[in-house]
């Protein structure tokens, strides 16, 4: 007997068809509280790290005097300490580690690159050059005019790196930009190392920036790159919902109508800007930018909405953490930038190990 048209039939798929349904849209309300849960989580850890990274160095400072030095503050020793130094470091660690990883996964999104970083489009190099060149140039000797050298360098590195990468009929595509900031991150360096070797005092100071450093005494440096860095973060998430259209593949993105280029143009200016007020201020650190989109990208999956606001507040964490480190062991030798590079180093390699992970 044929009971296929049946209405009882009939009406056992529909409620079948509707328990799927609600039984798909279970799994995606629990990731999504998950991806909230996990943001709360992080803004927590980033809360404690600061804490952290005012508390402690080579001398530990309890809660009671820290809270003090912020809201009544006076001339003891704990409060200038907790006011003139670790305020401000901690403060630019905070901007600086949000900045990386926020801009290591738009560039790894946007050249489908898992082993990029914020230096491929030139950014690096173009501060450094600057740098030296205001030095040994027009012999600037004070910091912020240093932090100015160096953004403006950023700046024009990544629009050269950009504009060149652009030529031809297919735009800026993931090959030819980083071709692009291949090709002038090796011509700046060798300028670079020109002028250092032809000015001692710009290499001793070439020398300390190359590091990657917290070291400022001033608050003055983090405001001198704070609006380019706010308007970075803003055009980074305005550029996420295109960054998801373009994981598909050019052409498939082309056809839903988004407009490849002006992603395209968004996403590096982002990168430009985020990187440029970082590198200005603190020199390169390494390995926020490679390793922390990773690690977001386990946590939260491909979807980039998540991805970036995660990959910044573990970016945050991460370099203070490696900042208070460094000032436990020793205040004189290990920098964040040394720091980094000892902690990422087998996570690196970790990375270059696991196919999961480094697939995008």
């Amino acid at each position: 007997m044929n009971i296929v048209n049946t209405p009882v039939t009939r009406a056992d798929s529909a409620r079948s068809r509707s328990a799927e349904r609600a039984a798909g849209l279970g799994p995606l309300a629990r990731r999504r509280r998950r991806r909230v849960l996990g943001l709360v989580a992080l803004a927590a850890a980033v809360l404690l790290a600061t804490l952290v990274s005012i508390a402690f160095g080579d001398r530990a400072i309890p809660l009671p005097a820290i809270w003090h030095a912020i809201f009544t503050p006076s001339d003891t020793e704990s409060d200038i300490i907790i006011g003139a130094l670790r305020m401000p470091r901690t403060l630019l660690g905070l901007g600086v580690g949000v900045a990386l990883g926020v801009a290591g996964a738009l560039l790894q999104g946007h050249t489908r690159n898992p082993l990029a970083d914020p230096g491929l489009l030139g950014v690096t190099q173009g501060a450094a050059f600057a740098v030296v060149l205001s030095i040994t140039v027009f012999g600037v000797s004070y910091v912020s005019g240093h932090v100015a050298f160096a953004f403006a360098g950023a700046l024009i590195a990544s629009a050269i790196v950009f504009a060149l990468g652009s030529i031809g009929s297919g735009g800026a595509t993931p090959v030819t930009l980083a071709l692009a900031g291949a090709t002038i991150s090796w011509l700046l360096l060798g300028l670079t190392s020109a002028m250092v070797l032809l000015d001692q005092r710009g290499m001793e100071v070439y020398r300390f920036w190359r590091i990657g450093s917290l070291a400022r005494d001033e608050y003055f440096s983090a405001a001198t790159v704070l609006p380019f860095l706010i308007i970075g973060l803003l055009l980074a998430l305005a550029n996420t919902p295109g960054l998801n259209t373009l994981a598909l593949g050019e052409d498939v993105a082309k056809g839903l109508g988004q407009r490849v280029r002006l992603t395209r143009f968004a996403g590096v200016g982002a990168v430009a800007l985020l990187t440029g007020s970082a590198v200005a201020v603190c020199g390169p650190i390494a390995f926020i930018g490679l390793v922390v989109p990773h690690i977001a990208r386990a946590i939260t999956g491909a979807d980039y909405r998540w991805l970036v606001p995660y990959a910044g507040l573990l970016g945050a964490v991460l370099l203070l953490v490696a900042d208070v480190l460094g000032r436990v062991i020793s205040a004189d030798t290990f920098e964040v930038g040394i720091m980094l590079t000892v902690l990422g180093a087998p996570v690196f390699i970790y990375l270059v190990r696991s196919t999961r992970l480094v697939r995008l």
